[in-house]
């Protein structure tokens, strides 16, 4: 039982006429044949297609399709009775994506290939962005300048050449294709740009892919891992990514195309800030210190300080106070703790009593523990007045 495969004859057809040929229960689903379809199957990297199936008593969503033995079968949320007629209707948003993730995908793959002598050994079209893997290792600086060749292929709008070459053709032509192909070969073809083995649907034109944006290519396995967006997908991350930028921009009173600049003077700003800061506590730390000399255990609350700058206070109180120094900074029931043993002896079984008692965790050696715990003050206070 076979289904005549619409989306092959025309990938822009939103809307057909069907009979069912079967309706099997699956579960809480349904799965479908009918004769012929639209709804492209999932397959090669690219999502299946959804939409819903319209009977004279309403509306059938269709969630899922595969391909089996030949026969397309849609996953639907209801059955549909065999012999009669529905009409097939597109989610035309999600197809149109996808065509143009794919497209895109093909045009940048081939000039990757061609350029850095590579092939493209793993494709997945996702829900948030275009994965690709390729078996060499391509630098950043040469993904961009394959994606301004991808663009300019794009923008000189090439027709889309689709064709089932015979197999002395076949055997001929130099093609992409990630296998050994068998039994008759469909061949996709953006001019100058591929030409790749592929039963996936497509854009008519180039220019209906819109555009290519490279979002990272990082190093896998024995090549890199690339994630890119099309169409509009990369018009929607870029106009986001802008939006951003421009409110970034405004904050600190520089244009988009300004904010790097602007960041690194910040950076410089902000250097400067913490190196002075440092000076400031270590003046104030040795005055705390100062005023602990001689006192044996000391235990003191600070307002929430960040953790290097609690380990020094605590250290610098230690070697002062002649015992144990256990200084606390937070508020409330929560609470950060740096504990110095001026002698350097064993603090294990301490700290390991304070987290059991206070809900901490956090530990150490050779005299120094830090770590946090969730108890108010006088919890801790009534803990070290034992």
């Amino acid at each position: 039982m076979e289904t005549q495969k619409l989306y092959y004859q025309d990938p822009y057809l939103r809307e057909f006429p069907a009979t069912v040929l079967s309706c099997e229960s699956a579960g809480e689903a349904w799965k479908v044949v009918l004769d012929q379809t639209a709804f492209y199957p999932e397959g090669g990297g690219q999502p299946a297609d959804h939409g819903v199936l319209k009977t004279a008593g309403g509306e059938i969503a269709v969630t899922g399709v595969h391909e089996k033995n030949g026969a397309v079968v849609h996953t639907c949320a209801a059955p549909a009775e065999p012999g009669t007629v529905v009409t097939g209707v597109l989610d035309w948003a999600r197809r149109f994506d996808h065509m143009q993730q794919h497209s895109g995908e093909h045009i940048l793959s081939g000039i990757l290939c061609r350029l850095y002598d590579c092939d493209n050994v793993g494709f997945h079209l996702g829900a948030e962005a275009v994965t690709i893997d390729y078996n060499a290792d391509i630098t950043w600086e040469q993904a961009l300048a394959a994606e301004r060749l991808a663009n300019e292929a794009i923008w000189a709008d090439r027709e889309t050449e689709i064709f089932y070459p015979s197999p002395q053709e076949l055997a001929a032509l130099d093609y992409r294709s990630k296998k050994e192909l068998t039994g008759q070969v469909r061949i996709v073809e953006f001019p100058e740009a591929d030409r790749c083995a592929c039963c996936g649907t497509h854009v008519e034109r180039a220019g209906q892919a819109g555009l290519v944006k490279v979002l990272s290519c990082q190093k896998f396995r024995e090549g890199v891992r690339m994630e890119i967006l099309c169409g509009a997908r990369a018009l929607r991350y870029l106009s986001g990514t802008y939006d951003q930028a421009r409110a970034v921009g405004q904050r600190l009173s520089v244009k988009p195309l300004e904010i790097q600049g602007a960041v690194e003077r910040l950076e410089e700003e902000l250097s400067a800030a913490k190196a002075r800061m440092a000076d400031l506590e270590q003046t104030a730390f040795a005055a705390l210190a100062a005023g602990q000399a001689g006192r044996g255990d000391v235990l003191l609350f600070q307002s929430p300080m960040r953790p290097d700058s609690l380990r020094r206070l605590a250290d610098a109180v230690g070697k002062s106070c002649g015992g144990l120094a256990a200084v606390f900074s937070g508020e409330g029931a929560k609470w950060s703790y740096a504990l110095v043993r001026g002698d350097g002896g064993d603090i294990a079984p301490l700290v390991k009593e304070l987290n059991e008692t206070l809900h901490g965790r956090g530990g150490g050696r050779n005299g120094f523990a830090q770590g946090s715990v969730q108890a108010g003050r006088g919890e801790i206070e009534a803990f070290f007045r034992r």
